[in-house]
């Protein structure tokens, strides 16, 4: 079975981290690694409910493979997979599978780090945090925790047409 050397899935139904690693792991490879993110209950105090994912899909895709080719090369990964769940995730569940292969288990751990890193600073993913005491908050890692970056679908975001808000032109956020 030939697979291809990248794969990026966004999907709205519940993940599957083994299905994800079971796609990069190659005899060629002495290490595999898998991360998986989940919705923590807790954060900062505060009691999650669920988060709720979304995303320009072509333009998340696309930067998503810049960044997989990027660590492809520069750690001679073998396979790397991503899969990204949009949507309602509840506690406990994965809202991203990322998993590499590669020869040596350094160059697993970090690429897997890096691109990890890489996804949440530059892939147009938003992340809205839902609390059990009824408020909402969308999330973005490199504002201040007091400001919200609008959303395309708020209705009170300038966007350009792109299906982004300007907000996020210069400083992407993601998951």
């Amino acid at each position: 079975m030939n697979l291809e050397p990248i794969k990026i899935e966004f999907t709205r139904d519940a993940l599957s981290p083994t299905l994800v690693l079971e796609y990069v792991q190659s005899p060629d490879c002495g290490a595999s690694l898998l991360f998986v993110g989940t919705t923590r209950q807790e954060t900062n105090g505060r009691q999650t409910d669920h988060l709720i994912y979304d995303c320009y899909e072509p333009m998340a895709r696309k930067q998503a493979e810049q960044l997989l080719r990027q660590a492809q090369q520069q750690w001679g990964l073998v396979r790397v997979a991503l899969t990204h769940r949009l949507g309602h995730v509840p506690v406990g569940e994965a809202s991203i599978a990322l998993a590499v292969s590669s020869p040596h288990r350094a160059a697993a751990f970090e690429s897997g780090s890096w691109l990890m890193d890489q996804i949440k600073k530059q892939v147009p993913i938003w992340k809205q945090e839902h609390w059990t005491d009824g408020q909402v908050d969308w999330v973005h890692p490199l504002t201040a925790a007091s400001a919200k970056p609008s959303h395309p679908q708020d209705g009170n975001s300038e966007g350009d047409g792109s299906g982004l808000p300007l907000s996020f032109k210069s400083e992407t956020k993601l998951c």
